[in-house]
């Protein structure tokens, strides 16, 4: 369900979504039942950091504070933290504090997302690909003293293979898993059912067993009560007040280095205009998921940088195919006549995909088709020109009429059972676009004698779970490995009864589609597996349960004179909010004079990582296919 991610992707943009995805992603926020898990410009300018910064691949020195008391770091977000447990966390905003909290086995090269070391120092397969042995690093602890080690990584994967609730968000990752064992401290072995093309890509956070050990219900349990929150990631959680903000400091024992800001705030706004206001006032250091409007006042604001780039999340429209479990047991109340492939169809041969792209995005979006946006280029798919649905109200106009859709006597269409087609479609409250597009969507289907009724609610996410929806936005960040976000489309994601939690994001279940995604998953064969994805996109696409609208960029802004650097993900045309990775909090550089009130001046260069720093710390690295959003999106 849509906005941005995965402890790396995340729902932004959909009907639960942050943002996007979502990295929303961002965009938009995404059901914790259905989202298991979901990022911008630089240059030459990425050898130009300071002497003594750090890079992302390489540990640095530890700096000194520069005067002007503490150094605070503010990011302004638009998605509410849905949980702090790396469990059930889905919302793209609380995968991307997770991932600061806690290290993954291997994390996502900032230059071109190939796996690189985290916790796992090095991996290796077995020839059959079905035992994975990963060596884990000897120089990471957790945050209360004791030393991190294969056994905590085994545990946590243990757990998800065994309990249902602590496999709410990532479950997908280890249903694969035959067993998991740690021999040593420094040896952690996976033995899979078949071979799977995703474990350089396991965005699983570890979690210290002493800690977690004495959970009762994971599926309850949200890990915000008792700080500081015990990790091993660049920054430790420190606080955390619902609809308010979550509050970290550097992990002064992180392994990279800590980071260099005194202490890091994720500050929740529920109005884009407040935090944008924020902003400008030094209240905060940096804002995301920016309209156009405000995009283009802040280009003329002093001190701020605004970044656009490509994003990684797409904007979609959703259509409820019918709610159901596992069993097959139905539940909501989506409207009958989305069930026949003629109305939605017809649906989306009356969008026009161009102008929301001029109108609402003021052209800071690419027009959507395929499922996976054109920033991931290898498995970026575009239809045929026989099978692309083109805007052309007079063809679906004659494709409803075909179907037996006609027109009353009040220019109504109705059904074969005479019902109306008068449809609702979920927006986010706080989604500025969400709304834009409503109300075009509105009038476009009025044309056809189809009725929409916008319910624009600060919640999507309880309708969405429910089933009680006909249509919505929604929107994703995807990751470098697309696994995850096609994992939500499976049979498998569905709930296992109409109260508990799935990871299915629209509750889609096409056997054909579900054949494409088994092959895929055990493809090593980096070509054919791209074949693959694309064939599963392309069915998506034709069943019209997913039509993509827009690939949003990533707009967000920074204050310069709190913010001397930063590392874009990727290194070129890359967004800050919502990466793959933690590299953009980490490698954070504070303004000179910067305080907690903002500080006075700064360059404000946004900073990415030299080609030459990320060949030498590449050396000796497999490279191999990873998997998802994300955001980390779930937006």
């Amino acid at each position: 369900m849509v906005s941005t991610a995965p402890p790396g992707s995340g729902s932004d943009s959909g009907a639960g979504s942050d943002s996007a995805s979502a990295p929303r992603s961002s965009r938009t926020a995404r059901p914790a039942r259905s989202r298991a898990r979901l990022v911008l410009a630089s240059g030459a300018a990425a050898l130009a950091l300071a002497a003594g910064a750090a890079t992302p691949l390489a540990p640095a020195p530890q700096q000194a504070r520069a005067d002007g008391g503490k150094k605070v770091l503010t990011v302004a977000v638009s998605q509410s933290v849905d949980s702090l447990s790396p469990f059930l966390a889905t919302k793209l905003v609380s995968t991307s504090i997770l991932r600061l909290a806690y290290e993954y086995l291997t994390n996502y090269d900032p230059k071109d997302g190939h796996p690189v070391p985290a916790f796992a120092t090095s991996w290796k397969s077995s020839p059959d690909k079905l035992t994975w042995t990963y060596t884990i690093r000897k120089d990471s602890k957790w945050s209360d003293g004791r030393p991190a080690t294969a056994a905590d990584a085994a545990w946590t994967f243990n757990k998800m293979m065994t309990d249902a609730g602590a496999a709410t968000a990532n479950g997908s990752f280890t249903s694969n898993f035959e067993k998991v064992t740690a021999p040593d401290p420094t040896t952690l072995v996976v033995e899979l059912k078949k071979p799977q093309a995703t474990m350089t890509a396991l965005d699983v956070p570890i979690v210290p067993r002493h800690v977690w050990e004495k959970t009762g219900d994971f599926a309850k349990f949200n890990n915000d009560k008792t700080f500081p929150v015990v990790g091993n990631g660049p920054y430790v959680i420190t606080d955390f007040k619902v609809d308010q903000y979550v509050k970290l400091k550097p992990n002064k024992d992180f392994w990279r280095g800590a980071p260099k800001f005194d202490e890091l705030v994720f500050k929740y706004y529920k109005d884009g205009d407040a935090a944008v206001a924020a902003l400008k006032k030094g209240e905060v250091s940096f804002v995301q998921n920016l309209t156009p409007a405000q995009a283009a006042a802040l280009k003329t604001t002093g001190n701020i940088k605004v970044n656009d780039a490509p994003g990684r999340r797409f904007l979609s429209l959703a259509t409820n195919p019918g709610a159901r479990t596992k069993g097959g047991k139905r539940f909501g109340n989506g409207h009958p006549a989305l069930l026949d492939p003629a109305v939605r169809r017809a649906l989306f041969q009356a969008v026009d995909r161009k102008a929301i792209v001029d109108k609402v995005y003021r052209g800071h979006a690419v027009e959507g088709q395929g499922y996976i946006p054109p920033r991931f280029a290898d498995y970026h798919w575009q239809p045929a020109a026989g099978q692309a649905i083109a805007y052309d109200p007079a063809a679906a106009a004659a494709t409803l009429d075909r179907a037996g859709y006609k027109k009353n006597g009040d220019g109504k269409r109705v059904g074969k059972d005479g019902r109306p087609l008068d449809f609702r479609i979920l927006c986010h409250a706080t989604d500025p676009p969400d709304k834009a597009i409503g109300k075009y969507l509105t009038e476009w289907w009025a044309e056809l004698g189809i009725g929409l009724e916008v319910e624009c609610l600060d919640n999507v996410s309880d309708p969405w779970t429910a089933g009680e929806y006909d249509l919505a936005f929604d929107g994703y960040s995807v990751n470098p490995d697309p696994d995850y976000v096609l994992s939500i489309h499976t049979c498998a994601a569905l709930p296992t009864s109409p109260d508990k939690t799935g990871q299915t994001d629209n509750f889609i279940c096409d056997e054909r589609f579900d054949d494409l995604y088994a092959r895929q998953a055990v493809e090593y064969d980096a070509a054919k597996r791209v074949d693959l994805v694309k064939r599963m996109q392309s069915r998506l696409y034709d069943t019209g349960y997913m039509n993509v609208m827009v690939y949003p960029n990533a707009v967000e802004a920074y204050r310069t004179d709190q913010i001397e650097s930063i590392t874009t993900m990727p290194e070129a045309a890359g967004n800050i909010y919502g990466q793959d990775g933690y590299w953009s909090w980490w490698s954070a550089k504070p303004a000179e004079g910067a305080g907690s009130d903002g500080g006075s001046s700064a360059t404000g260069v946004v900073v990415g990582i030299g080609a030459a720093v990320v060949a030498a710390a590449a050396i000796g690295l497999a490279v191999a296919l990873r998997r998802r959003s994300t955001a980390e999106d779930r937006e």
